[in-house]
């Protein structure tokens, strides 16, 4: 197999990189193989091969499987909830914000990296540390619609999670469906569907200081 990066390799002898570059390098290449092979199938021999670095190097960034998976979970999960965060923070128009996090989700499910698999489709959803990052993504972006709710209509917190809770569900199990059923609806018809039937119900609730 080939090495991934810049630099993996030279003349049959791993390059030195920086710590941060060889941990982005050991990174891309665990996602590859844990997205091709799942949890459990994949072993660090193939991810020190797919690197193209050996294995105490490898050893040397990550203790151990579990602690590699978390990672990019990590990283993947930060960058979820970052995507919904903007989209409520891009523009004023609420049926945008409700246009722009439907997105977020559809573009999360269709990178070509495959790496909303490791998120929503882990083979260790039962793994304690796994499934509280999980959750940690699906509470975040709630929570990033929540307060925009609040923000803009008044109603009470509980109500606004409620209504938070509706639309992540639905986008993300739009997104999933639309993506497993093979993109049968162009990508930015399938977006507009699903953002106007949450746009629908979430706009029958009034702006602050407007009568219901």
């Amino acid at each position: 197999m080939t090495a991934v990066g810049n630099g993996a390799q030279t003349a049959g002898r791993p390059t030195r990189l920086p710590r941060s570059a060889r941990r982005k390098q050991l990174l891309a290449a665990a996602q590859e193989v844990f997205v091709a092979q799942g949890y459990h199938a994949a072993a660090m021999d193939d991810i020190a091969e797919r690197a193209g670095v050996s294995k105490p190097v490898l050893y040397q960034h990550f203790p151990g499987k579990m602690e590699l998976y978390l990672a990019l979970l990590d990283t993947h999960c930060d960058a979820m909830v970052a995507k919904v965060h903007d989209a409520m923070a891009s523009t004023t128009d609420n049926k945008e914000r409700v246009s722009a996090s439907v997105r977020a989700y559809f573009d999360f499910v269709d990178h070509e990296s495959e790496a909303f698999r490791l998120v929503f489709e882990s083979d260790l959803r039962n793994e304690p540390a796994v499934r509280q990052r999980v959750e940690r993504v699906e509470q975040g972006c709630i929570a990033a619609i929540t307060d925009t709710i609040i923000s803009d209509t008044g109603v009470s917190r509980a109500h606004a999670e409620l209504l938070a809770s509706g639309l992540v569900g639905a986008a993300e199990t739009a997104a999933q469906f639309w993506l497993a059923g093979g993109r049968q609806v162009p990508k930015a018809e399938a977006e507009a569907l699903v953002a106007a039937l949450s746009w629908r119900g979430i706009a029958s609730f009034p702006l602050q200081g407007e009568s219901a």
